[in-house]
């Protein structure tokens, strides 16, 4: 990815905008943290992500940085992963930690909500079988409910653990005994999180930067 040096008539910040929804001067602010992550090279690699101040604490910190080197994340039918990235890689991750802008209209929130619940489930999803364990939900929904402020760390844990329970009572309760848990599913995952506010809640900090804040 070549540099991008100017806000307007650059065709580079055109079809990222149009990609990833962020507007030029968003762009901007977000080639600028990638070319200090980077330390002015043209990739990034995992080890910059792990000298970041405000991931060293996060929960998932590991999941996060994976996300960003999951070809599932920039590229339909991606698999597998990559060692480094380049400016539009990165744009387009960060993309899915974005508010959706005030003025879409239903149906666009919707595709919006699933993209984003599709990227969380893939955080989750780390061997790529299309299932995520029961485990793995209960950290999902604690996550969620722990970054929406209005609840302490210990309720949303408890919570966390009561949604985990029922899950795990309605998928392998009703199972019988030949039968073999295989995990929850995309499918699944969605109709669990139906009516789950998660649009504001995906958000991350890195390099003095909220990304609640790229909403347009």
């Amino acid at each position: 990815m070549g540099a991008l040096q100017s806000l307007h008539g650059q065709p580079g910040y055109t079809e990222l905008a149009e990609k990833t929804g962020f507007s030029f001067e968003q762009i901007a602010v977000l080639h600028k943290r990638f070319k200090q992550l980077s330390h002015n090279e043209e990739t990034l690699k995992r080890d910059h992500f792990k000298e970041i101040p405000d991931l060293a604490c996060n929960p998932i910190r590991a999941q996060i940085i994976e996300a960003f080197f999951d070809r599932r994340n920039y590229r339909q039918n991606g698999e597998g992963t990559v060692d480094e990235i380049g400016f539009e890689e990165f744009l387009v991750v960060m993309s899915h930690f974005r508010p959706p802008s005030l003025h879409m209209t239903e149906e666009q929130r919707e595709s919006v909500r699933k993209e984003k619940l599709r990227f969380l489930f893939n955080m989750h999803d780390t061997d790529n079988d299309g299932t995520i364990t029961l485990e793995e939900y209960r950290h999902v929904v604690e996550e969620l409910l722990s970054r929406s402020g209005a609840l302490g760390k210990e309720t949303a844990k408890s919570i966390a653990d009561a949604a985990m329970l029922e899950v795990a009572s309605i998928s392998v309760g009703h199972m019988e005994p030949d039968e073999f848990y295989e995990g929850i599913t995309f499918e699944h995952f969605l109709k669990l999180l139906n009516g789950f506010e998660i649009e504001s809640r995906m958000n991350i900090r890195f390099l003095n930067m909220d990304t609640t804040t790229l909403c347009k």
